[in-house]
C-alpha cells in the first residue's frame, strides 16, 4: 500500500493540516523522510524526543518491557511505575504521584485535586481558578478553558465556570482577581506557546505569595519545561518558589505517551479512592521507558549541557541576525528557545518554518511572531552548527522574499 500525504485528506479528521513531509525514520538529532531526504530536528516533536529519536537507552527499556507486561488494569500497582514514582519524588519537592497519558490529563488531575481540596478544607465558595492570558494547558474542555487562549475553547458550548485570566508577568492585574474564593492559580514557569516568556523574578515569588496570602494553591504546568528543558530537572528548581503541585508530560516519556501530576501527601489525600482515574495511567511499558528518560536526564552532565548548548543556539541566532535583521530578541531558557521576529516581519513565522524545511531543518512557531527551537538535550554541537547553516539559508530565502 502506497502513503501519501493525499491519503490523510481521505481518512483523517481534518483537524491538522500537516506539512507534505512524511518522516519515516529517525536516529539522533537526524530525520529521514520517504524520499531519504534528511533533516535536522530543532522540533524535537514540540519538546517531546528529550533525547532525539531512538535514543538506545530508551529503546532498550522499551524492548525489554515490551517482552515482559505492557498493561495491567489500575486493580493492581506494577513494578515500572512504583520504581518512576520513586524517582520522581526524589528529584523534586513532591512526595505523591498520579500517572496519566499526556499533558492535558495531568493538568485535568491538578485542576480537578485543587477544587477537591478546597471543597473539602473551605468550603464550595471556594472554587475560583485564574490562569494567564496567552497561556495552553491542554485539549480537554477544562484544561482548554483555564487556558488563556479563547480562539481553542469558543465554539464548544457553555464553558466550566469560575475561571478568570490576568496577563503574564503582571502581578497587580492578578493580585485585582485573587480573593479568599480563590482555590488555585496555574501558570508555566515559561510561556510556551505564548510566545516563550519568560517569568520576571518579582512576578514568580509574589504569584507564591499571593496564593499564601489567599490560602491558594499554586499549580506550575511544567509539561513542556520539565525534565531538564531549561537545564533544571524542573523550571521551578531554579526560580527560587515550589509549587503545591506541578504537572510533568512532554519529555518524560522521550517521545512515549506518559504525563504525571506531582504534589504533597497532605494535599494528595483529597483525590481519595474512586475521584480520579485512568484506563492507561501508569501502564508498565510507558513507566519503564520514562524511568530510562530520567536515569539519562537526571544526570549533571546532561543537565549542564543543556546550558552550554543554549549559548551555542543563541551565538548562532545572534550571528544570523547581525546578518538579516529579521529578530527583534531571542527568548527563552535553556533549550526552549524563541527567536522573535521583528516590526517588519510581524505575523510571519509560519514562512520561516516552510522554508526552514525546504531546507532540511525541522524548527517551530509559538503564535504568529515567533520562530521556536526545542532540540533533543543531548544534540550533538555538529547537528546545531549545521541545522543554524540551514535556518540561516531559511531565513535569507525569507528576507529577501
Amino acid at each position: 500500500m502506497q502513503v501519501t500525504r493525499e491519503l490523510f485528506d481521505d481518512v483523517m479528521v481534518p483537524n491538522y493540516a500537516p506539512s507534505a513531509i512524511i518522516p519515516v525514520r529517525g536516529k539522533g538529532s537526524r530525520v529521514w523522510d520517504q524520499n531519504d531526504k534528511e533533516f535536522i530536528d530543532f522540533a524535537g516533536g514540540i519538546a517531546v524526543n528529550c533525547l532525539g529519536h531512538c535514543h538506545p537507552a530508551l529503546v532498550q527499556a522499551l524492548t525489554e518491557q515490551g517482552q515482559k507486561l505492557w498493561h495491567l488494569s489500575n486493580v493492581m500497582t506494577n513494578e515500572p511505575a512504583l520504581r518512576l514514582a520513586q524517582k520522581l519524588t526524589q528529584l523534586t519537592f513532591a512526595e505523591k504521584v498520579y500517572f496519566a497519558n499526556s499533558g492535558a490529563e495531568a493538568n485535568e488531575a491538578a485542576l480537578k485535586l485543587a477544587r477537591r481540596w478546597a471543597l473539602d478544607v473551605y468550603g464550595a465558595q471556594k472554587s475560583q481558578i485564574i490562569s494567564f492570558n496567552k497561556s495552553f494547558h491542554g485539549r480537554t474542555f477544562f484544561t482548554v478553558t483555564v487556558g488563556g487562549q479563547a480562539a481553542y475553547s469558543d465554539g464548544f458550548g457553555p464553558k466550566p465556570g469560575d475561571i478568570a485570566h490576568a496577563d503574564y508577568n503582571d502581578l497587580a492585574g492578578l493580585e485585582a482577581l485573587m480573593s479568599d474564593k480563590t482555590c488555585a492559580v496555574m501558570l508555566e514557569p515559561l510561556q510556551g506557546e505564548g510566545g516563550i516568556i519568560s517569568p520576571s523574578a518579582d512576578f514568580i515569588k509574589g504569584v507564591r505569595a499571593l496564593c499564601d496570602k489567599h490560602n491558594a494553591l499554586m499549580i506550575f504546568d511544567e509539561v513542556q519545561t520539565g525534565v531538564g528543558r531549561t537545564g533544571a530537572m524542573y523550571a521551578y528548581q531554579n526560580l527560587g518558589v515550589t509549587p503545591d503541585i506541578l504537572t510533568t508530560a512532554k519529555a518524560l516519556g522521550g517521545g512515549f505517551p506518559i504525563g504525571a501530576m506531582l504534589t504533597t501527601t497532605e494535599i494528595a489525600k483529597h483525590l481519595k479512592i474512586g475521584t480520579h482515574g485512568s484506563t492507561y495511567g501508569g501502564n508498565p511499558l510507558a513507566c519503564a521507558v520514562a524511568e530510562a528518560v530520567l536515569d539519562v536526564v537526571s544526570n549533571d552532565d546532561v543537565l549542564r549541557g543543556v546550558v552550554k548548548r543554549e549559548a551555542f543556539f543563541r551565538e548562532g541566532l545572534q550571528r544570523i541576525n547581525d546578518k538579516y535583521h529579521a529578530f527583534a530578541e531571542i527568548r527563552g531558557k535553556g533549550l526552549l528557545l524563541g527567536a522573535a521576529l521583528n516590526e517588519k516581519y510581524k505575523g510571519q513565522a509560519k514562512a520561516f518554518l516552510v522554508a526552514a524545511a525546504e531546507h532540511g531543518l525541522m524548527c517551530l512557531i509559538a503564535g504568529a511572531d515567533v520562530v521556536r527551537f526545542t532540540p533533543s538535550l543531548v544534540i550533538p554541537e555538529q547537528d546545531i552548527e549545521l541545522g543554524l547553516q540551514r535556518f540561516e539559508m531559511a531565513v535569507a530565502q525569507v528576507v529577501k522574499g
